[in-house]
């Protein structure tokens, strides 16, 4: 008679990722591995259907809502009802407690029209039809981020508490997401902090922790640290000389590295980060 022994793995998935992550650390501290299962980026969605880089921009991330893009009003009721409402009403809202949903589903929609950009938790609080204070603003970022809905990325430096202290970079995680309530509305100029945002949702799903530099009016898109080099990156949507910004960001760090990233190698620099980036440094 052989008797095998064979390790038993189990595997728990499913769209509640608040749910989920409930009681691991609790019940299963040293027995499990997360592994995080981001939206679907540019180089997945072409491998299911044909689309251009601009109407990933636009409808991009939920493989489900792809055959409604040519029907507008049906693609924003999906998104609306099957995606958002079902991850914060069902999802977020019976795990967690929030003492106001109508305010917490608000702040969605503004973090949402946000994309890549530095926004004091003071201006968030500011566009709330309530009262609060930055504590909450920072609680309902915190809920939106365990679910992969966006993520708040600090500000470039090497004092832990001036990082922590810093307004947050938005990143949508996901392009339809900062769309789906605007799409009428939408301008070039949205469209291009749409394409930075997901430069760095893609920096996110690599884990390689971006962050951004500022110094007064001054901005580097993203700086990250990738094999013990520092590199900077640019976004841009359409063809600009190097900005002013990189140049007092290298006279400060000689030795970093800069990344440009345009419509053009984006889809290039998705399909494979760190080979992209190996070929720069």
């Amino acid at each position: 008679m052989i008797v095998r022994k064979e390790k038993v793995k189990c595997v728990l998935t499913g769209s509640s990722s608040l749910n989920l992550q409930k009681g691991l650390t609790e019940t299963l501290t040293g027995r499990f591995e997360m592994i995080s299962a981001y939206h679907w980026g540019l180089d997945l969605t072409l491998k299911l259907k044909k689309m251009s880089l601009e109407t990933y921009m636009t409808y991009g991330g939920y493989p489900g809502s792809y055959q409604f893009i040519k029907e507008k009003k049906r693609w924003i009721n999906y998104m609306t009802s099957s995606i958002v409402e079902t991850v914060i009403g069902k999802d977020i809202l019976t795990q967690a407690t929030v003492k106001n949903p109508a305010l917490f589903r608000q702040a969605f929609h503004i973090l949402s029209s946000y994309p890549a950009q530095v926004v004091s938790y003071n201006k968030i609080l500011g566009q709330l039809q309530d009262k609060g204070n930055i504590d909450l603003v920072k609680h309902y970022i915190e809920l939106y981020e365990a679910a992969f809905l966006i993520k708040a990325i600090p500000k470039f430096s090497s004092n832990e508490l001036k990082k922590k202290s810093s307004s947050p970079k938005i990143i949508i995680m996901a392009p339809s997401l900062s769309s789906f309530h605007r799409i009428d509305s939408l301008k070039a100029e949205d469209y291009g902090r749409i394409l930075e945002s997901m430069v760095g949702a893609e920096l996110i799903r690599q884990n390689l922790n971006p962050t951004y530099w500022t110094q007064g009016d001054y901005e580097v898109d993203f700086v990250i640290n990738y094999k013990t080099k520092l590199i900077a990156f640019e976004v841009k949507s359409e063809r600009k000389k190097r900005s002013s910004s990189l140049d007092i960001f290298m006279k400060q760090y000689p030795k970093a590295h800069l990344v440009f990233i345009t419509k053009e190698n984006f889809s290039i620099f998705s399909r494979d980060i760190k080979t992209f980036l190996d070929r720069h440094l």
